[in-house]
């Protein structure tokens, strides 16, 4: 059984990495958010463009999602600067990421002494935080602490033919052994809705997983109409061999491998159990690896066809190529060549080989993307109008 030291945490998960981050509550402080951190070596900022300037269940999404990002496993502990006129208020943010028994320092620009103070505030909170993440108790854990988030970007017609079905081996493997896989962007699960429906763990949980795939669908259509919403696809993957988008979701859920789907969450909230879960989330990659992130993914597998450089700040992402071509174009940005199954790897050697990989990340290896620093400021889906 396989077995990596982790990053112990107050509420019982165990992280692969042991960040310190600094998150804006709102984009106003994104400016003195970059001041602490480029004076505080080893603090990850969490810059995103909101926090503001909506309500209803738009406001309710940012504020879930940017608290489950917090509450991540691989974050070890939390400096969160606010303004003091926006929606999502520094008091209430704090108090529930300090849920999870992370440590959490707080200060905001208009009632603590302005910018400048505040950077000189938040520098000397942010060494005190990087001394209590140092102190982190590390402790021997199993597959069972691990939540893999999947994600496609740029794919191509080899995607759902070598990579995806290979990533399917190492979600198999994960659930098996107690672990947990969230398969998200909904928008191409549009066609397979009666497949996923039948993998489902319950008729009623079939129903649910269904209605959202159908729900995107009818979306698209009144969007689009009938005719166009058949090609919702990007010019890369039409570029790349694609012709419509069912045919680009039967490739997406094959890195869902065979495993029954246990649960359905919305986007950025945590799920109750372990198995395969449906994240309710959308397709592009920025929104959606930052709703797996919080959703507690501590590890993401991301397939491309056409090549996609995209990290995370606080979440390892394994990038698999599915064609030859793509991996000697980037050989920097890509961590495995599953285009070698078209000439002669095996499935099952492609898949074992992506999870001795992911192993050797979660002990601690970094993938290319940490490697390359190509952390992304935070995506957070959008539902609603902006006020």
């Amino acid at each position: 059984m396989f077995k990596f030291l982790g990053y112990e945490r107050q509420d019982g998960s165990v992280g692969i990495r042991n960040h310190v981050v600094v998150i804006p509550t709102v984009a106003c402080v994104n400016g003195v958010v970059h001041s602490i951190a480029s004076k505080v070596p080893g603090i990850i900022p969490l810059y995103h463009s909101h926090g503001c300037g909506r309500l209803g269940e738009d406001l309710k999404i940012h504020a879930r999602t940017l608290v489950n990002i917090c509450k991540n496993s691989n974050v070890a502990a939390v400096l969160a600067i606010g303004l003091g006129c926006e929606f999502i208020k520094i008091k209430e943010f704090s108090e529930a990421v300090a849920e999870s028994g992370k440590p959490v320092e707080s200060f905001n620009v208009q009632t603590d002494g302005g910018s400048v103070k505040v950077v000189e505030k938040g520098i000397e909170a942010a060494q005190r935080l990087l001394d209590a993440a140092s102190k982190v108790r590390r402790v021997e854990a199993g597959l069972d602490k691990i939540v893999l988030g999947l994600e496609c970007g740029g794919s191509d017609a080899l995607s759902g033919v070598t990579a995806n079905p290979a990533i399917g081996k190492v979600t198999d493997w994960l659930v098996q052994n107690g672990g947990t896989a969230i398969l998200t962007e909904v928008t191409e699960m549009i066609g397979t809705a009666h497949i996923l429906k039948k993998r489902a763990a319950t008729p009623e949980l079939g129903e649910a997983v269904a209605e959202i795939v159908n729900a995107q669908e009818r979306k698209t259509q009144e969007v689009l109409g009938e005719k166009l919403a058949g090609a919702i696809i990007s010019p890369g993957n039409m570029d790349g061999g694609m012709s419509t988008i069912r045919e680009k979701s039967l490739g997406c859920i094959c890195k869902a491998g065979t495993s029954p789907i246990s649960e359905l969450v919305s986007y950025g909230a945590i799920p109750k159990g372990k198995g395969l879960i449906v994240m309710d989330g959308p397709g592009y990659d920025v929104d959606s690896i930052a709703g797996e992130a919080a959703s507690g993914a501590n590890l993401i597998i991301f397939s491309t066809g056409r090549g996609n450089p995209l990290g995370f700040p606080i979440v390892p992402i394994i990038k698999i190529a599915s064609n030859t071509k793509l991996y000697d174009a980037m050989p920097d940005d890509m961590d495995v060549n599953a285009g070698r199954m078209l000439e002669g790897v095996t499935l099952q050697q492609m898949g074992d080989e992506i999870i001795e990989l992911t192993k050797q990340v979660i002990q601690g290896k970094q993938s290319k993307a940490e490697i390359n620093n190509h952390d992304s400021c935070l995506g957070l889906l959008c539902t609603t109008t902006a006020f």
